[in-house]
């Protein structure tokens, strides 16, 4: 007879251990559901997809079934920013309060620790000469020499938009591998270690999937030892499985090259070989390969249906890509007479004859069910990804089972029918947001999670009393000119009736680049609060300024952000109070990827717009309310300025999807809510 399903329900109890620990942890059905929901799948075995509203407390819901369950389980979230906090917070006090004696270890992708070898070439380097990286630099050599981890997190103080971290990192392009002569000391290869010994493993989305596509992750011997796996924010997991799961070569990729070159060359083997040379070909290759698309905005997504992409001449494209490979082929030939003397140009050789094996993939029709593009940036990328994760996810995920087909690799359906069940394997999906309907398709159709269990538990917030909800009715439609300065207006009152406390979210860069003008050169704004833009400072030291507002004598905030401010942004308490959608967040229709998931679904039938671009709409409209109400005590605002919100009849459909906050029918009522949040703040 199972204890497990018995355990979950005593610790969640009002008198369980989770209760008369030093948690603060109260009982709510709604958690403690979850939370038997999940033991059963642990229990059975199979997949379970579980949308947790607000304020359940979807972390304790699925990490006290697995610690209790005793299997060997992998954490995997969105951001590694969770999974610190999963590391460092919630999972030691978890194990204190149950008493259990679990191994846990923390795994991130390359580019998260400091790699030995590259520092000691960066000291070498050009670079170390250069005052923006001297300082910084040597900051990392002096940290390097304590550090356990090597994890660049804990080194306080430094940018994560540094350009000196690309120096002291690795990728699984320019890393050696056991080659290496910092090999057994490489963090690296340690988190592995450390990783495989571990009862309980907490790893990202991105290194999931890096493993997923090129095997090289240490994933791969993970996965098949793992009983049970969580995916936290799994409304993530489709977009970042498009991204890694396809082909990419950018001509970022192609200067490093070149830099590394350089670096290796004149440190071991000067006047063997002219470098200068052959790196002045590479970088004027990929630097002439840029200026085909110099007449695109950057940001601009190129579609690519035949053999170039739209709107680059196909000449100069031919061309360009062809001195890319002539300029890899000469590196190549040179690398080939010197790759006795060190590894580093045995490296060297294969990322050139994998750059070469990609672009000649580019050189071909792009295959069915994937879509490709061209990035204008900085940097130009040549991208191709699959339309969905659901195939990647069906074939190659799960550990190698007795019987399975010849790839080794079973199907999702063949490990969970076939397999005894003590050994059948339990996936748990979730989020706060998976879907607009109760089917959650929108998640569970591009995953290839048509079978699963399904689960939706509400937030046990009361919305009606806590929230209000406005749609300025005088607001023009997103197309009209005036409608950007009229939403930064409206922001602008708000945020100086509060004292800040005023998120602002945008759906475009450009939307949000305006609005911040517009607050920064507002009298009444300027003269009172502090205006915070994304991108003027890291998302960290953005997100701690706001949440302090006008604590210690400091002034008060405004925040106009895009794009990852829509999720993941967590302020409970006074000092948040008011957020402002722009418009409605539907898909960029002349996105090559949502052009080819639109055509997909035409031709089997289906409405792109009922059937992709409405639930994207309301799943982001969703996330981004999400920001407002983040504890039972909060109070607050929401606007949506976009008047097709009440006039259209899918805008109906995105506000039941709403939680169900007052509805402020005028201009004066949400006045009067603004003034009366004032009265009811405890600020002084």
């Amino acid at each position: 007879m199972s204890t497990l399903l018995p355990a979950i329900a005593g610790a969640f109890s009002a008198q369980g251990v989770l209760a008369t620990s030093s948690l603060q942890f109260q009982p709510r059905d709604p958690q403690t559901g979850m939370a038997m929901a999940v033991g059963e799948v642990i229990e059975q075995g199979g997949e379970l997809v579980v949308e947790a509203g607000t304020g359940v407390g979807k972390t304790y819901a699925y990490l006290v079934p697995v610690l209790l369950s005793g299997q060997r389980a992998l954490i995997s979230t969105a951001t590694k920013a969770l999974q610190d906090q999963l590391f460092s917070r919630d999972i030691p006090k978890l194990t204190q309060a149950l008493n259990l004696p679990v191994q846990v270890a923390l795994l991130k992708g390359r580019g998260s620790y400091l790699c030995l070898q590259r520092l000691a070439q960066a000291r070498q380097g050009h670079e170390a000469q250069e005052r923006l990286y001297a300082h910084a630099l040597a900051k990392i050599e002096t940290w390097s020499q304590s550090t356990l981890t090597g994890d660049l997190s804990e080194l306080t103080g430094l940018d994560e938009r540094s350009p000196v971290i690309p120096l002291v990192t690795s990728t699984r392009d320019n890393c050696l591998g056991s080659p290496c002569p910092q090999f057994r000391a490489c963090h690296v290869n340690l988190a592995r270690k450390e990783a495989m010994a571990a009862d309980l493993v907490v790893i990202n989305h991105h290194l999931f999937f890096a493993d997923l596509n090129v095997r090289e992750s240490g994933m791969a011997e993970l996965l098949p030892t793992v009983r049970v796996t969580v995916f936290d924010e799994a409304h993530q997991l489709n977009e970042i499985g498009v991204n890694f799961l396809g082909q990419q070569l950018g001509t970022g990729q192609l200067i490093d090259l070149a830099r590394d070159m350089l670096g290796a060359g004149l440190q071991l083997a000067r006047g063997l070989v002219d470098w200068t040379a052959l790196v002045n070909g590479l970088e004027k290759a990929a630097r002439d390969l840029r200026l085909t698309a110099q007449d695109f905005r950057s940001g601009s997504r190129l579609k690519w249906t035949t053999l170039e992409p739209t709107g680059v001449d196909p000449s100069a494209w031919q061309q360009a890509l062809a001195q890319v490979q002539q300029a890899c082929a000469n590196s190549m030939q040179a690398l080939e007479t010197v790759s006795e003397l060190a590894p580093d140009f045995v490296r060297l050789y294969e990322r050139l004859s994998a750059m070469l094996n990609i672009i000649a993939r580019f050189e071909k029709a792009c295959p069915d069910e994937s879509v490709r593009w061209l990035e204008v940036g900085t940097q130009l990328r040549l991208i191709e990804s699959p339309l969905d994760i659901a195939q990647a996810l069906q074939s190659h995920w799960l550990a190698k089972a007795p019987g399975s087909s010849e790839t080794g690799e079973p199907s999702m359906e063949e490990v969970f029918e076939d397999a005894p069940v003590v050994q059948r394997k339990s996936f748990i999906f979730t989020s706060a947001t998976l879907g607009a309907d109760a089917q959650m398709r929108w998640f569970t159709e591009p995953c290839g999670l048509t079978q699963a269990r399904l689960l939706q538990v509400g937030s046990p917030f009361d919305y009606a009393v806590q929230a209000c909800i406005h749609v300025p009715a005088h607001m023009p439609r997103p197309q009209d000119p005036t409608h950007t300065r009229q939403v930064a207006e409206l922001a602008a009152n708000g945020a100086v009736t509060l004292g800040g406390r005023t998120l602002v979210l945008t759906t475009t860069l450009a939307a949000m680049r305006q609005i911040g003008d517009i607050l920064t050169h507002h009298s009444q704004v300027a003269d009172q609060l502090d205006v915070l833009i994304q991108g003027q400072w890291p998302k960290r030291r953005l997100m701690e300024r706001f949440r302090e507002g006008a604590k210690a004598g400091q002034r008060g905030c405004v925040l106009v952000a895009s794009a990852s401010f829509w999720e993941g942004f967590d302020v409970p308490g006074e000092a948040l109070q008011l957020v402002v959608i722009d418009k409605l967040p539907f898909p960029p229709p002349n996105d090559p990827l949502v052009e080819a998931r639109s055509h997909r679904l035409e031709r089997s039938g289906r409405s792109a717009f009922a059937d992709y671009a409405l639930p994207e709409a309301a799943v982001a409209l969703k996330q981004g309310a999400g920001r407002l109400i983040r504890s039972e005590t909060d109070q607050g605002i929401l606007v949506i300025c976009d008047p097709r919100l009440t006039s259209m009849g899918y805008g109906r459909k995105l506000m039941s999807g709403l939680p169900p906050m007052r509805l402020l029918k005028s201009a004066d009522e949400f006045q009067d809510a603004l003034e009366m949040l004032t009265r009811s703040s405890t600020r002084p």
